[in-house]
């Protein structure tokens, strides 16, 4: 497969802290404020429906109460999610990224127990719903269960895996899982795994970075892209691009 651009800096559960995360409404000020990929979470409801939302209990992004497995489509979709906004479903995510160009990254976010229904229907809705796409989304998890699911489901979509800290094996899994991008915490990166991500080509995304000296710094050292919930200190860089190998 050929490479895809790959922007530098992503919007952090849609609009960071600017906005409801995990809302329509933060996909749209990220658009606005010049971002041209978003990341956001996507779990599901006891009805089996994909939605975003990053806790696997309610409390914390809306004024609902539970767990959100255990929560049908009508409790869920009455919420507030913040500010006035719904909890929204994925396919209205992907059909307004698709609108506005921005790349999609999905976390594959299963409930304990969920991994491999949620990365089934996960998987098959996004390759519906970006056929024919030329820029299809970019599938990410900490559940390497998951990742492999949507591999098996939609190979064609490329996966990152994501890890607090990359384990010693971290380049084995993702050759095994035919995995495009490794996903890390960036005060946990050390140089040596840069410095073999670089001699093998992989891409290197590094969560939450809030500050644009230690963004760039971390530019430097190989990084490629870096998720952000400060979009108002990097709205002026958003232009820069790195290349994303899709399907590793």
């Amino acid at each position: 497969m050929q490479p895809f651009p790959l922007p530098r800096w992503i919007a952090h559960r849609g609009g960071g802290s600017l906005a409801p995360e995990n809302t329509l409404a933060g996909i749209r000020l990220a658009a606005r404020m010049g971002f041209r990929a978003v990341e956001f979470d996507v779990m599901l409801t006891a009805d089996g429906t994909p939605v975003l939302i990053h806790d696997e209990t309610l409390e914390r992004t809306t004024n609902g109460t539970g767990r959100v497995c255990d929560a049908s489509d009508a409790a869920i979709f009455a919420l507030d999610a913040g500010g006035g906004e719904p909890v929204p479903r994925f396919d209205q995510a992907a059909a307004l990224c698709r609108e506005l160009g921005l790349l999609a990254n999905v976390e594959i976010k299963p409930a304990a127990g969920h991994e491999i229904a949620t990365a089934e229907v996960v998987a098959r809705m996004a390759r519906t719903l970006w056929r024919g796409d030329e820029l299809p989304p970019l599938f990410s998890s900490f559940s390497l269960a998951a990742l492999r699911v949507a591999h098996d489901v939609a190979p064609d979509i490329p996966r990152g895996v994501l890890w607090e800290e990359a384990p010693a094996d971290w380049r084995s899994v993702l050759h095994d899982l035919q995995a495009a991008s490794l996903h890390c915490n960036a005060t946990l990166l050390t140089d040596a795994v840069l410095d073999e991500a670089r001699e093998h080509g992989i891409s290197v995304l590094a969560y939450t970075v809030n500050e644009p000296e230690r963004a760039h710094a971390l530019f430097a050292r190989g990084v490629s892209a870096v998720f952000t919930d400060r979009l108002d200190l990097f709205s002026g860089d958003t232009t820069a691009y790195d290349c994303l190998q899709l399907g590793g």
